[in-house]
């Protein structure tokens, strides 16, 4: 993953893996070696998360213009929750994002992509991640009630839920062996999700 682009002190920047972190400004940027090749250790200070030190041979830093709209947007109104329209912001904060559904993408690499959901929850700050990662807004609470944010959250999950029993059964019948190698790398919190959901099959 190892990024070619240089950053420098000032850049406005993304973590991909990391949209709910927000926007991104790099204090500190050291050329490093990272498994043989070239890389930088950043030092971002990130709206919603703070001063994290990242490298980008591992993380997937953008500049913020290059972002997804949603991590793009993050200071900004999303064009779809300035219209008002219940109907629609609930389909957008029950939606889950394209790294998990890209039709593009291999059923393995969406299986990974579904899995990094599960670090959201609908408790304290994680349900802030989520909202932030969902909407693109620093503060969701200015925006919605903790209430508004849970039943959205609830059918996120549900929906999370589905989407990755679809994939589990996909991929025992068309690649075993992969689901198996995930499953070996995956945290203990998404070895107890996978062991649950299967089980329900």
């Amino acid at each position: 993953m190892t990024s070619t682009r240089t950053f420098q002190f000032g850049d406005r920047v993304v973590h991909l893996a990391r949209p709910e972190w927000g926007i991104g400004v790099v204090t500190n940027a050291q050329k490093i070696l990272a498994d043989g090749s070239a890389s930088q250790r950043l030092t971002v200070r990130f709206e919603r998360e703070g001063m994290k030190t990242v490298s980008t041979a591992h993380a997937d830093i953008r500049p913020a213009g290059e972002a997804e709209p949603v991590a793009a947007e993050a200071a900004q109104v999303p064009e779809w929750l300035g219209r008002q329209d219940p109907i629609e912001i609930a389909r957008r904060m029950g939606h889950l994002p394209e790294p998990a559904t890209d039709p593009f993408a291999t059923p393995a690499q969406r299986l990974k992509a579904t899995l990094k959901l599960y670090r959201f929850s609908d408790q304290g700050s994680s349900l802030l991640d989520w909202a932030a990662m969902q909407t693109g807004l620093t503060d969701p609470l200015s925006r919605f009630s903790r209430h508004e944010l849970e039943e959205y959250f609830r059918r996120f999950a549900h929906e999370r839920d589905q989407h990755l029993r679809s994939l589990l059964s996909d991929l025992q019948k068309s690649d075993p062996a992969a689901l198996a190698r995930i499953a070996s790398e995956a945290t203990p919190d998404q070895r107890s999700v996978l062991q649950r959901l299967n089980a329900r099959r």
